[in-house]
Formats: structure tokens, C-alpha cells, sequence
């Protein structure tokens, strides 16, 4: 059943979570997020997961929803991944977002679906699993690799986070095309949040040639986009793509801060005032 753009449009702004970088001084920044959000914490393959367990854990016990980021190529093996899942239950932590990872496998694991099918054979409490998409098509896969990888992975998942785009209309034929290929997983968008153009560069740089960067490595429009002065603003992506994703399943937002929460927050503030939500 189709919605209407502005109903959409309310959804996309009100089932939103803000993802955070595991770097030194995030819980702080993440505490401008009201309390009971979803925050979801990306996995570094210079530093390793317990960083990113490190900061769910306390975000969790501070009353947030955390999804931690499990990055398949920093999992050594089964005795990390029943360790890092008995910590995350006994935090409380209800779910997780599998990817992939960067760089080469650390251990047995050497993409999503290898972990997602050892999650699934220790046993594991996670009411939601998320996995990723790519509307913009990703370096090292081809494309019709993806989409078989896309169908292995929905049965252990629940939901799928879009990867950082800047153009909507990608965004929708992507999704459209997911739907044609058989995966029916709702949707979150990934979307950039309030983000200044020097700090998202200047955290890519940080935590190296990360997935929530390969978009600005491949793309000559978000690069242009991206340094001009000023803060970028979703708003137009957002409205834009609720005029075109009536039927395409989108649940909700995903927001990448790169840890500029506090503008992030307020901005999504202000879009919520704006559409009623």
C-alpha cells in the first residue's frame, strides 16, 4: 500500500537513530541525544571492536537504545563472538547491525554472512539484526554478488540500513530494485545528519577509508557538494525521497553525525517541528 509524500515524510523524521564513532570524548556528545533514543555505534578497523562495545555498554546502562556495530573481519572467532554477544546481553542490549568490516579478516570470519550464520549456530538473544545495503553499489563487490549476499542475509535479519547516498532518486531505484530481487526487509535510509564539510573529511581520515566513506572516494557530485561552506542539511534529500519511496517499504532514518551530534540533534528537532511529527 502506498503513503502519501507527507506521511512519509513525518515516519523518515520520526523512527530515526543517530549513529556515533567510538572516538574519545563520544559519550559526552552522545549524551545531547535524548534519553530512550536508538544510538548505533560503528565498529573502527584500527581500533578494534571492544572500543565500540566499550561505548554501547555505557550508553546503554545511561537509559539509550545502543546498536553495536559487528564488523565480521575484526571477530577472530567463535570464543570472541560468544563473548562479545554475553556481554552485550547481560548490558541489556537488544540489537546489532552486521556488517562486513574493512581491511582483512582478523580471524574466521570474512564477510556479514559468515558471522550472521555462526550467530545463528551459538544461539543469540537479539530481537533485531540489521545488515547493509548500498544504493550506490559497493568497490569490491559486483553488483549481482550483492544482490545473492542480500537474499543469503535476510533470513537472519530483521532490517537493513541503506549506506550513506546523497542522491534520492538512487536511493528509490535501489530499493525498488531490492523489492524486485526478493528481499523484503524494511528499510531505515542512511542519510548524512547537520554535519560541516571539514569534519566529515577530517573523521574519514581518522578512522581510515571506512563503508560511510566510500560514497565521497567514488562520487564527483558529493564531493563538490561537500565543500562548499556551511553545514549540509538532509531536508531536501529527505522530502525529496518521501515524494518517491511510497511503495518501497522505508521504515525509517538512519543519521550519520560523525560525532557532530549536537547539531545533528537540533536539526532533527527543527525538521520534526516542521512536518507535524
Amino acid at each position: 500500500m502506498s503513503e502519501t509524500a507527507d506521511t512519509l515524510e513525518r515516519r523518515l523524521l520520526t523512527v530515526a537513530d543517530f549513529e556515533v564513532i567510538p572516538l574519545p570524548g563520544v559519550i559526552e556528545k552522545a549524551e545531547g541525544i535524548p534519553v530512550g533514543a536508538t544510538i548505533s555505534v560503528t565498529a573502527s578497523p584500527t581500533r578494534g571492536m571492544n572500543p565500540t562495545i566499550d561505548v554501547v555498554v555505557e550508553l546503554q546502562a545511561k537509559g539509550y537504545r545502543t546498536v553495536p556495530h559487528l564488523a565480521a573481519r575484526l571477530v577472530e572467532d567463535r570464543r570472541q563472538l560468544s563473548s562479545i554477544i554475553k556481554r552485550l546481553d547481560d548490558a541489556g542490549v537488544g540489537q546489532v547491525f552486521v556488517v562486513g568490516g574493512d581491511g582483512p579478516p582478523h580471524g574466521d570470519y570474512h564477510d556479514a554472512l559468515s558471522l550472521l550464520e555462526d550467530m545463528a549456530g551459538v544461539g543469540h538473544p537479539f530481537l533485531e539484526v540489521g545488515i547493509a545495503g548500498y544504493p550506490e553499489g559497493h568497490p569490491d563487490i559486483p553488483a549481482h554478488s550483492l544482490r545473492r549476499a542480500m537474499l543469503d542475509k535476510q533470513s537472519h535479519a530483521t532490517y537493513l540500513v541503506t549506506q550513506m547516498c546523497f542522491k534520492p532518486e538512487t536511493i528509490a531505484r535501489w530499493a525498488g530494485d531490492m523489492r524486485a530481487t526478493g528481499v523484503a526487509l524494511p528499510i531505515r535510509v542512511g542519510v548524512p545528519g547537520a554535519v560541516e564539510p571539514t569534519r566529515l573529511l577530517s573523521i574519514g581520515a581518522r578512522i581510515g577509508v571506512g563503508e560511510s566513506m566510500r560514497y565521497l572516494a567514488k562520487s564527483r557530485g558529493g564531493i563538490l557538494r561537500l565543500v562548499r561552506p556551511g553545514r549540509y542539511h538532509p531536508d531536501r534529500l529527505i522530502r525529496k525521497l518521501a515524494r518517491l519511496g511510497g511503495e518501497l517499504g522505508l521504515e525509517g532514518m538512519h543519521l550519520f553525525t560523525f560525532n557532530q551530534v549536537e547539531a545533528t540533534v537540533e536539526w532533527h528537532r527543527r525538521a520534526k517541528e516542521r512536518v507535524g511529527a
